[in-house]
């Protein structure tokens, strides 16, 4: 299991947000590209990438950044989100160095997408999946649906998507713990390996995911920004 650091990236910089809202972010660097050295430095074995910007524009709008820290990070597991809505986009990311691109809105909106994406890049396809009170949020959590998490999780059980990436919207950056019941349903029902993602505080959340059952990793942001989780030992911790 793995402990992955968030880069949160808008208007060129990395911030957190709370609850998703594009206004109420705090700024934690200018530099995207030494953040990622930074943990990288820190003992970080995959970093999750967030194009803010491109969620809620419908398309990338960090293309640039993204590739400059996986031309930066060759050897390093990297994940990408927002605003990819095209298999060219896809295409783009993977022979830019990233290893996962994450599809969020369009797997509720086209779900055959995901299946299609599958197919062509095998192995290479994450899903992510974003819920308010366990019903699926899109359009960078702009409109909650009617579609419940497990259901939609459920639905690519037999696609070909390497992991579920489960984000508790509201838990995220409110330093309240993670979701670990809602997380584990998810990966049980659907039986497919989930990150978990919202709310990591501290390394009693850690202890608490560990060991859990289709749990593939954890991804922090706030946390180890403001040091009340220090990444080299949570991974210590899930390591031993």
């Amino acid at each position: 299991m793995l402990i992955i650091p968030a880069i949160d990236l808008k208007d060129g910089k990395c911030v957190r947000l709370k609850q998703g809202r594009m206004e109420d972010d705090t700024v934690f660097s200018d530099d995207p590209v030494a953040t990622a050295q930074h943990w990288v430095n820190e003992g970080a074995r995959r970093l999750h990438l967030v194009d803010l910007n491109g969620a809620f524009a419908g398309t990338p709008i960090h293309k640039p950044v993204v590739e400059a820290i996986a031309k930066a990070q060759p050897n390093l597991t990297i994940q990408i989100g927002g605003g990819i809505r095209s298999l060219e986009t896809i295409e783009h990311y993977l022979d830019a160095g990233v290893s996962y691109v994450i599809i969020g809105t369009k797997a509720v909106k086209e779900p055959e997408f995901v299946e299609e994406a599958c197919k062509r890049f095998a192995g290479h396809i994450i899903v992510g999946i974003d819920a308010m009170n366990g019903m699926v949020a899109t359009d960078g959590w702009a409109n909650v649906t009617d579609v419940k998490a497990t259901d939609l999780a459920k639905r690519f059980a037999d696609a070909g998507v390497s992991s579920i990436v489960y984000t508790d919207i509201a838990r995220d950056g409110m330093m309240q713990g993670v979701n670990i019941e809602q997380t584990v349903n998810l990966a049980t029902y659907s039986g497919l390996p989930v990150i978990a993602s919202g709310g990591v505080t501290n390394i009693d959340d850690v202890h608490g995911l560990k060991g859990q059952p289709g749990i593939l990793g954890a991804i922090t942001g706030r946390a180890i920004y403001e040091g009340t989780l220090n990444l080299r030992e949570a991974q210590a911790v899930l390591d031993a």
